[in-house]
């Protein structure tokens, strides 16, 4: 050691010899620059147990995890744990890995039987009729689960997408509504104004904030004030997007329904060819054509064509013909024109598709009342029967069982999603059979239903923006790996510190 050195303190030579790892210690801990997601509608409840709205759902997905999920083709994937039937009511689940919940606690079977338990328990929520067929759960230990059903169930295991929350909250009642806590890829970290998350793998924070009018959404974007939007926005806005410098914009195939719901318990719409006049009072491909974005498409059924319970199933979509919807309302005696209220949210797009079938539907002897609401307001009428027409979009639904949630003579709210209150014996029975083909058939024949869409995704954002591309059900599953110019920028000095 030379002279200086040997006099130097000890203390200052170790700082000396520490601060290059100081230093590179400080840069990685710098905060990731912030990644704002600029959405239409705020979710409702990240409760799993009891949302239903599509903004709700897509955020539930990437906070919790649940034991199942789909692939690409709509068929299950093991997710926390792998599955099997030991015969017709009793399936065993094995959990696959450690995973602990954002609040440090370790994920077990424990946790996995009370969440169902509770499902099971609960009265007001509209998954759990879903799941009455479960006669108990049965705990073998921390990573097996044992689920016994009354009744045997050959789709059970795809039944169990709700996400999986820790057992010490759940008793304790915890608010899972607004104050999130499950194992997924985002954890919450706030819900003041606008709806915070971090990602745990390298804390990455991600802000949902609801800008509701699409042109103010696109503006914020224009000017950098969010990096992304997704969906909900006129085809014009998309192209405007699509020429603007510094954003990228892409765009795929979609597979959300959008649907006119009909209360069947109206006089007027519990007759078939008023509802087949309605269906052929619509012209949907010049909708599609003018006002809805590039791959949005023509639907027939709640499920996309591709579905693998679609195999060699035809359905011809109603034609435009005012017409002969006209002379059915003629035949069902009803006195022209025919008055009927239909409702949507306030949603500025929402409204001018409404417009447009008002315009419509007026050549075809029907005078369409619109009426805009409140996105909580509308929803609350919808679920409670409040309505004579209405539309929605069933989003990121993957099995066939969504015909019976939504058109079974059992499931009317708050047992399930029959919200027109449609009965059917021959359905039912359909049903039973899990005869998808003549299920579909059958709804497509007597419109419970009119059919619209299936709308085109989309997603618009900043240039330094990478890995996130729209998903055909719309959902946000990006948000998980999703990164910056000047993340990806510093990784590599993270890689060298480790």
């Amino acid at each position: 050691m030379t002279p200086m050195l040997k006099n130097f303190p000890a203390f200052l030579f170790a700082f000396l010899l520490a601060l290059p790892l100081l230093i590179a210690c400080q840069k990685s801990a710098t905060p990731k620059q912030e990644i704002r997601f600029g959405i239409a509608q705020a979710p409702l409840n990240l409760d799993p147990r009891y949302a239903t709205d599509a903004a709700s759902e897509r955020v539930n997905r990437l906070i919790y995890q649940p034991l199942v999920d789909f692939d690409a083709t709509s068929k299950p994937a093991w997710i926390l744990a792998h599955g099997e039937a030991i015969n017709a009511l009793d399936y065993k689940f094995t959990l696959q890995k450690k995973v602990n919940f954002h609040n440090g606690d370790a994920l077990t079977a424990h946790d996995v039987k009370a969440t169902y338990d509770s499902l099971l328990s609960l009265k007001d929520s509209p998954h759990a009729a879903e799941f009455a067929n479960i006669d108990t759960t049965e705990v073998i230990d921390d990573k097996t689960i044992i689920f016994k059903l009354k009744q045997a169930d050959t789709n059970f295991i795809s039944k169990l997408i709700i996400g999986i929350m820790p057992k010490s909250l759940v008793e304790k009642s915890h608010t899972f509504s607004h104050n999130p806590v499950g194992s997924g890829p985002l954890k919450f970290q706030s819900w003041q104004h606008d709806l915070k998350l971090i990602r745990t793998s390298d804390n990455q924070l991600i802000t949902l904030q609801e800008v509701k009018d699409p042109t103010v959404r696109v503006l914020k974007l224009k000017k950098g004030e969010i990096d992304l939007i997704q969906g909900d926005l006129p085809p014009e806005l998309v192209k405007h997007l699509q020429t603007m410098p510094g954003i990228l914009v892409d765009t795929g195939l979609g597979a959300n329904y959008s649907y006119l719901g009909l209360n069947m318990q109206d006089g007027l719409l519990k007759n078939l060819k008023v509802r087949q006049a309605i269906a052929h009072a619509i012209d949907r491909q010049a909708i599609i054509d003018k006002v809805m974005v590039s791959n949005s498409r023509i639907a027939s059924a709640i499920l996309p064509p591709e579905h693998y319970a679609n195999s060699d199933n035809v359905l011809i979509p109603y034609s435009y013909n005012p017409t002969l919807a006209k002379k059915l309302l003629i035949e069902a005696g009803v006195k022209l024109p025919l008055k009927l209220e239909y409702k949507t949210s306030t949603d500025a797009f929402r409204v001018r598709l409404a417009t447009i079938m008002q315009a419509q539907m007026a050549q075809a002897g029907i005078e369409l009342e619109i009426k805009s609401l409140d996105w909580g307001t509308f929803f609350a009428d919808v679920k409670a029967g409040n309505f004579q027409l209405y539309g929605l979009t069933w989003v990121g639904i993957k099995t066939p069982e969504i015909y019976a949630k939504a058109f079974g003579s059992d499931y009317f709210p708050p047992n399930g999603f029959n919200r027109g209150r449609y009965s059917d014996a021959q359905l039912d029975k359909l049903l039973a059979e899990e005869n998808w083909p003549a299920v579909t058939q059958r709804i497509h024949t007597q419109l419970p239903y009119i059919p619209l869409w299936y709308e085109g995704q989309f997603v618009a954002m900043q240039e330094n923006i990478k890995n996130y591309t729209p998903k055909p059900d719309g959902n946000w599953d990006g948000l998980a790996i999703i990164e910056t110019s000047a993340t990806i920028a510093r990784q590599p000095q993270k890689a060298q510190l480790q």
